[in-house]
C-alpha cells in the first residue's frame, strides 16, 4: 500500500476523531462549563497557579509530555513492522490516550489543580493516594534520570554538539518572552514571531560556532541543575515561554517532515507486518508497552493534572488542550514510525538495522534512526541535509529538556504530597522538595551497578510502569465518573483492556528477569507488580461498594 495514502488516512482520521468522539466525550461526560471558576483563578499564587491563554498553555503542554519518548517508542517498535505500530499510534491515542490525558485534566481542574494521586484518596482510599505516590516517584526519577544520561549524550562530540547553543538559546529567549509578556504587557503575537525567528537563528549559529566539548558527566550535571532552576522559578518565568517556544519548533519540525515526505513519496522498506522478529519479545502485549507516549503514557496523566491543571483559565479548554494535545504528540509518533519504516534508502539498510532486538531497542540508535529518516524527508524541501539533522536533533533534544524541567517539577509536587501524608511540612518547602527530587534523578543517571548505569538497566521496567499508572488514572476516572452518575464507559473499557495488557507484560518480564538472574530487575519488577495489584484491589472493593450504592438508591448508574 502507497505510504502517502497511508499517512493522508491516519491524518483524516485525526480530524474525525477529534470532533466527533472527544467532542462527544466533553460535551455528554463531563459537561464542561466556559463560566466555571478554575484553579487557575480561585489559587492564583504567581508561581505554580497561574491563568495561561489557550495556545500559550496548549504549547507548554505539549511540549512537556512529547518528550523522547514518541520519538524511542516507535522507532523500537517498528520492529514488528508498520502496520501494527501505526495502527496502535493512531487508534490508541484517539480512543484511549487522548480520552486518558483530556480526563486526567478535567479531573484535576475540578479538584483545585490535585495530582492524580490526590484525587485517587478522595474516590478509592487513602492507601491508594500513598500507592500512586511510591509508582509515581519511581516512574519520575527513573525517566528523567534516563533522559538526562541521553541529552548529555546527544550534546557530546560524537553525536549533535551544533545543538547545544540553540538549546541554551532558547532557555534565555523564554526567560525575555516571560518578563515581557508577563510583567511588561507586551503582545503576544509579535513577541512569539521575534521569539521564533531568533530561535531559528540560534540555530544557523549553533552550525557556524564551535563546539563544546564536554563529557557526558559534565554535561549530566549540568542537566541536573538546570532541572533544579526550572523547578523552583515561577512557572511563567521559564518552564512555560520555553515550552511554548519548543511547541512552536515542533509544529515547524513536523510540518516540514510531513511536507517533505509527500514531496519525496517513498514506500515503505520495512515489513507490514512480522510477529517474531529475532530476539524480540511477543507482539502481544510489548507493542502496546514499547509505545507509550504515542498513544498512551502515564506520565501525561502526570502534567495534566500537575502543571496544566494549576494553569488552565477556562474549563472549555480542556479538549484542545487535554484531547488536542495527545494527538499532536501521536504526529511525531507516526512521524516517528514513517521515518523508521520508510526513511531508509532500502530494505536492507532497514534490515541491517533492525537485524536483531539487541541492536533495534538501544537508545542511541532508535534515535539515529529517527533523526536520519527525518532529515531526509526535509531535505525534500531544500534544505541540507547536514541543517535538517542539526534541526531534527535540536527538536529532540529540546523536547527531552522540557521532559527533564516539567518532570522534575512533577517530582517536586509529588515529594511534596508525600511530605504532607505522612507529616513532615519542612520536606514540602518547594526549594527542598526540588532538591530532593534533583538527588533522586542524579541517582538513576550516575549510579552504577556492576559497572552499568542503574538508570539504563532499569529502563526495561519503564514501559510497564509507565502503562500500568495510565491504566490506573484511567482506573480512578471511570470510579470518578460513576460517583457522579456519569457515563464511564469511555474510561472503563480502555482501562480493562490496558490493564490486562500491562500486567500480561509485567508477568512476562519478572519471568525473563529469573530467568535471566537480574536481581536488580526483578527485585523493582516485583513491588511495582505488588503494588499495582494493591492497587487494583482496592480500586475493585470501591468499584463494587459504589454499585451496591446506586442499587440501593434505584438510580441509573449513567447518563448519556
Amino acid at each position: 500500500m502507497s505510504a502517502p495514502l497511508v499517512t493522508a488516512l491516519c491524518l483524516v482520521t485525526y480530524v474525525l476523531g477529534y470532533h466527533f468522539y472527544g467532542r462527544r466525550i466533553a460535551e455528554r461526560v463531563f459537561r464542561l462549563d466556559p463560566n466555571a471558576v478554575t484553579p487557575a483563578h480561585a489559587l492564583q499564587d504567581g508561581v505554580d497557579y497561574v491563568p495561561s491563554r489557550k495556545y500559550v498553555l496548549f504549547g507548554h503542554h505539549y511540549a512537556s509530555i512529547a518528550g523522547l519518548s514518541p520519538m524511542l517508542g516507535p522507532a523500537i517498535a517498528v520492529i514488528w513492522g508498520w502496520v501494527p505500530a501505526m495502527l496502535w499510534v493512531v487508534f490508541g491515542t484517539l480512543l484511549i490516550g487522548a480520552v486518558h490525558d483530556f480526563s486526567a485534566l478535567v479531573v484535576s481542574m475540578r479538584a483545585q489543580g490535585k495530582s492524580i494521586g490526590m484525587v485517587a484518596e478522595t474516590v478509592i482510599g487513602p492507601r491508594a493516594k500513598s500507592l500512586f505516590h511510591a509508582i509515581i516517584f519511581f516512574l519520575i526519577a527513573l525517566a528523567m534520570g534516563v533522559f538526562v544520561q541521553v541529552v548529555s549524550q546527544l550534546f557530546s562530540a560524537a553525536f549533535y554538539p551544533e545543538s547545544v547553543f540553540p538549546t541554551a538559546a532558547l532557555m534565555v529567549l523564554a526567560v525575555a518572552l516571560g518578563v515581557l509578556f508577563y510583567k511588561k504587557g507586551l503582545p503576544l503575537a509579535p513577541l512569539t514571531a521575534a521569539g521564533f525567528v531568533l530561535t531559528l537563528g540560534s540555530l544557523v549559529l549553533g552550525l557556524a560556532l564551535p563546539k563544546p566539548d564536554l563529557s557526558q558527566d559534565s554535561w549530566s550535571l549540568i542537566l541536573l541543575l538546570y532541572g533544579f532552576a526550572a523547578s523552583v522559578l515561577p512557572v511563567w518565568l521559564l518552564l512555560q515561554p520555553r515550552d511554548y517556544l519548543n511547541s512552536l519548533l515542533l509544529y515547524l519540525g513536523l510540518l516540514a517532515i510531513f511536507g517533505g515526505f509527500m514531496l519525496l513519496r517513498p514506500e515503505f522498506v520495512a515489513p507490514a507486518f512480522d510477529p517474531n522478529p529475532a530476539g524480540a519479545p511477543p507482539m502481544y502485549p510489548f507493542v502496546f508497552i514499547v509505545i507509550a507516549c504515542g498513544a498512551i503514557s502515564g506520565f501525561h496523566g502526570l502534567v495534566s493534572s500537575g502543571t496544566t491543571a494549576k494553569q488552565i483559565s477556562r474549563e472549555t479548554d480542556a479538549l484542545f488542550i487535554g484531547y488536542g494535545g495527545m494527538i499532536g504528540e501521536s504526529l511525531l509518533g507516526l512521524a516517528a514510525v514513517l521515518a523508521c519504516t520508510a526513511g531508509f534508502v532500502s530494505a536492507t539498510a532497514w534490515s541491517d538495522h533492525y537485524a536483531s532486538w539487541n541492536v533495534a531497542q538501544g537508545l542511541g540508535q532508535s534515535m539515529a534512526a529517527f533523526i536520519n529518516g527525518s532529515s531526509l524527508f526535509i531535505a525534500q524541501l531544500g534544505v541540507p541535509e547536514a541543517t535538517a539533522r542539526a534541526f531534527v536533533a535540536l527538536v529532540a533534544v529540546s523536547f527531552a529538556l522540557t521532559t527533564l524541567d516539567s518532570g522534575t517539577r512533577l517530582l517536586r509536587y509529588n515529594i511534596e504530597e508525600i511530605a504532607h501524608t505522612i507529616g513532615v511540612p519542612a520536606i514540602g518547602n518547594r526549594y527542598l522538595s526540588s532538591a530532593l527530587a534533583v538527588c533522586f534523578i542524579g541517582f538513576f543517571a550516575f549510579f552504577r551497578v556492576d559497572g552499568q548505569s542503574a538508570g539504563l538497566m532499569l529502563w526495561a521496567l519503564f514501559g510497564t510502569t509507565n502503562q500500568i499508572l495510565g491504566s490506573l488514572t484511567l482506573l480512578t476516572v471511570t470510579l470518578y465518573l460513576m460517583q457522579r452518575r456519569s457515563n464511564y464507559f469511555y474510561t472503563l473499557i480502555p482501562m480493562v483492556f490496558m490493564i490486562v495488557t500491562t500486567l500480561v507484560a509485567m508477568v512476562y518480564n519478572i519471568g525473563i528477569f529469573y530467568e535471566n538472574g537480574s536481581l536488580l530487575l526483578l527485585g523493582f519488577g516485583m513491588i511495582l507488580f505488588v503494588l499495582a495489584i494493591w492497587l487494583i484491589v482496592e480500586a475493585i472493593v470501591r468499584f463494587l461498594r459504589i454499585r451496591a450504592e446506586l442499587a440501593n438508591e434505584g438510580r441509573p448508574s449513567m447518563i448519556s
